[in-house]
């Protein structure tokens, strides 16, 4: 049955990706509102996470983000079979814009290791092939379940000759052992870690167990930390990259401080462009000591 499941999945990801990027993007889209209008898991889990990170928001309005969230979820996952499947030539075609460009530049040519942060907002796989022309890091990634996916995307995710590391223990040391060697290394800084691996900080009006990795990675002065997203522009014009150097705050030796930064900066993005992040995530499974599940 797992092998099934995952040759279907597969099959569904080559199909998007031979079609043309507008219409991939559109049908995307119409997936997105069918699970806004059809009872289903990801529509579930975005109106509770929404309930609870803007419990201010009218009601009209946060199910306007919910169906609008969803909408732009389903764009990423038909973006995203085409960046898997596509060369990456073809897909940096679609950055049309970079804001900030110079400094990861000025962070490469440092000398020093570089961590580059991203979250689920955007798409990060457009974001992935846009970092990865620009120098040559270790990606680390949460594997998918389904084992024929994994295999798929552990290949193309490396297409332009930069190796990937998944979130166990041996890719955990592939990622510290290229920052040691001053190396460049990409991490998602939003998936919830176990709870020895993370601390609760703010997440909009939230508490939200974040991951340490990175704050780690960053002691002793032996790496630069930037912020990379990739924003999807409107009226399916491609994308804009974004790059932020990272507050000083993520340095602190106090690791509170400085996961608390971290967590503030994607908060930050994620305020500008909130139908952009990925909020049928189950980013909020666990709770702080007493607080009730939310799922």
């Amino acid at each position: 049955m797992q092998r099934l499941k995952g040759a279907i999945i597969v099959g569904f990801l080559r199909l998007f990706a031979l079609l043309p990027f507008a219409m991939a993007q559109r049908i995307g889209a119409a997936l997105g509102w069918l699970m806004w209008r059809l009872p289903n898991r990801a529509r579930t889990v975005t109106r509770i996470n929404l309930q609870h990170c803007f419990p201010q928001m009218p009601e009209a309005e946060r199910e306007a983000l919910v169906g609008a969230s969803l909408i732009d979820t389903g764009r990423s996952f038909a973006e995203s079979a085409c960046a898997w499947m596509w060369s990456p030539q073809r897909t940096l075609a679609l950055v049309r814009e970079v804001d900030g460009g110079e400094i990861l530049d000025q962070a490469l040519a440092s000398g020093k290791a570089v961590v580059a942060i991203t979250s689920h907002l955007g798409n990060w796989e457009v974001l992935n092939h846009w970092y990865c022309a620009r120098c040559n890091p270790v990606i680390f990634f949460r594997p998918p379940k389904q084992p024929a996916v994994d295999q798929l995307l552990r290949r193309q995710r490396a297409q332009s000759g930069n190796r990937v590391a998944p979130s166990d223990r041996e890719g955990i040391g592939m990622v510290m052992r290229e920052v040691r060697n001053g190396g460049a290394v990409g991490i998602p800084a939003d998936p919830e870690p176990a709870l020895k691996s993370g601390v609760f900080v703010p997440f909009f009006a939230t508490q939200a167990l974040t991951s340490k990795f990175v704050p780690g990675l960053l002691r002793g002065d032996r790496a630069l930390a930037v912020f990379l997203h990739c924003i999807r522009l409107p009226r399916g014009q491609g994308f804009k990259v974004l790059v932020e150097a990272a507050p000083q705050a993520l340095y602190s030796s106090d690791e509170q401080q400085a996961v608390g930064c971290m967590s503030q900066v994607i908060e930050d993005h994620v305020r500008r462009w909130p139908s952009q992040y990925m909020w049928s995530m189950k980013r909020f499974k666990k709770r702080p000591p007493g607080e009730p599940r939310w799922y």
